[in-house]
């Protein structure tokens, strides 16, 4: 048994490619352009030609097709093999046998697998690292995989105190077993679904269908039950992430920030290539 199969038997991992596998019989045209409007956006770019890029924990690897639309050649790895699978079927759906998309499973905490990548132009992992159970480590590893003059581009939970000790717990519980699921299932996705009809009320419009085109394409359900299960859990404060990267040589271009649980998203660019493990 691989030691993901073995961390979410113990019920310390969710199966994050299991909600992916379902989204992907919801992704559309529609949504795939709304999620490449937002990651061009942030990024502040339009062709991604002659550019290597690297999709960290690429999910349902919708945005490793974004890039590889754009003209990048991608290079795409996450740790959940199912996850690993989604990615290959969004391949052979656009780009089938295409060189220039390469995807593999992999652990950003595997520091051996790290050595083998090489650098990048522009290193994306929207949402990952703070899933990986090592968050710190993480996001120094990345620090050798982005070339000089390269891009970071991260998206990271806000730390909100004891709102993000208490969601720990609840996360926690969700992946635990059967039990622990449909108990915190039964009592958040109803609540979940209850409060968008009320803001729809409120604010005379069709929450469910706005959460359509919201900027990263993603799907309502999909990321109530992404919010449940993810599992491991970390959070980090905006200053600390600056501060942490600063550090290393990057220089913050762009940022959006959250003041509840959501992410923070951070884009770098690298200023200098010295890369330290120590």
């Amino acid at each position: 048994m691989k030691l993901f199969e073995k961390e979410v038997a113990n019920g310390k991992r969710f199966e994050f490619g299991k909600n992916w596998q379902s989204f992907l019989s919801v992704l559309s045209d529609e949504r795939i352009k709304i999620a490449e409007n937002s990651f061009a956006s942030m990024l502040n770019v339009d062709d991604l030609r002659g550019k290597k890029i690297l999709d960290i924990g690429s999910g349902s690897g919708l945005f490793s097709l974004i890039a590889r639309k754009m003209g990048g050649v991608v290079y795409s790895f996450d740790y959940d093999p199912v996850s690993v699978a989604c990615t290959k079927k969004l391949r052979s759906r656009y780009f089938p046998d295409d060189a220039n998309w390469v995807i593999e499973e992999g652990s950003i905490l595997d520091k051996d697998f790290i050595l083998t990548l090489g650098k990048f132009d522009l290193v994306y992992s929207w949402g990952v690292l703070h899933h990986t159970g090592d968050l710190w480590t993480s996001l120094k590893n990345i620090n050798s995989l982005v070339d000089n003059n390269g891009t970071l581009f991260i998206a990271l939970y806000n730390d909100q105190g004891w709102k993000s000790r208490f969601w720990r717990k609840i996360k926690k519980l969700y992946c635990s077993s059967i039990l622990g699921k449909s108990f915190v299932s039964c009592i958040f996705i109803p609540y979940f679904f209850m409060k968008t009809i009320l803001l729809s009320i409120l604010k005379r419009k069709n929450i469910f269908s706005e959460h359509k085109k919201n900027s990263r394409g993603m799907s309502l359900t999909h990321d109530w039950h992404d919010w449940l299960g993810g599992f491991p859990f970390e959070v980090a404060k905006v200053e600390d992430v600056f501060h942490f990267y600063q550090d290393k040589g990057f220089i913050m271009k762009n940022i959006t920030t959250t003041s509840g649980l959501g992410n923070n998203q951070f884009v770098f660019v690298r200023t200098n290539h010295e890369v330290s493990y120590e």
